[in-house]
């Protein structure tokens, strides 16, 4: 019988397979974001969002070359649900998987992931770190191509799109949730 975990259950899963401290922070910011998006956009079910926040790079430490397509052997060998295995997989669409974002959830999960990385970088460079910033300053960071050059524009400006979006309306969902 599959599950759903728990926020908890997901952290304690994603530590099974990632002992960097950066992927672990990465998880739980995600997840954070998720479940601050979902009190608007899916009152109720912030848990689910944010465990599978939490869970969506559950393979990235211990197979990067085939990312997703791990976490969906993984997720599945834990009895873990279909949906969250899909919003997991979905997550790397057109990137290392081809399973596409259809839920609201799915294209948030898409759409933040890469920007949690740039936000986080540009909050690093400030010395007041998060307080203070501002969607505007963040759009800057995504202007210049040098800045946390790990962090694909083609990949948030198409998760804007996916949500209807534009960029700094994304910047600013995202940035809010990071600062909750």
């Amino acid at each position: 019988m599959s599950y759903i975990p728990t926020p908890e259950q997901a952290l304690e899963l994603t530590k099974r397979y990632n002992k960097e401290p950066f992927h672990i922070q990465h998880a739980e910011t995600v997840g954070k974001v998720l479940g601050e998006i979902a009190k608007t956009r899916d009152p109720g079910n912030e848990a689910y969002w944010t465990a599978v926040g939490i869970l969506h790079d559950i393979d990235f430490e211990l197979w990067p070359e085939q990312h997703c397509v791990k976490a969906n052997e993984l997720l599945h060998e834990l009895d873990i649900d279909e949906g969250v295995i899909h919003a997991v997989v979905s997550h790397g669409y057109g990137i290392c998987s081809d399973v596409e974002p259809t839920r609201d959830m799915e294209k948030v999960l898409f759409a933040c992931d890469e920007f949690t990385g740039l936000i986080w970088a540009a909050a690093k460079m400030r010395p007041t770190g998060y307080e203070g910033m501002e969607a505007k300053s963040v759009m800057k960071k995504f202007k210049d191509k040098k800045f946390a050059a790990g962090c694909s524009r083609d990949i948030i400006s198409r998760g804007a799109e996916m949500l209807g979006m534009t960029v700094p309306e994304l910047a600013d969902m995202t940035l809010k949730a990071m600062m909750a």
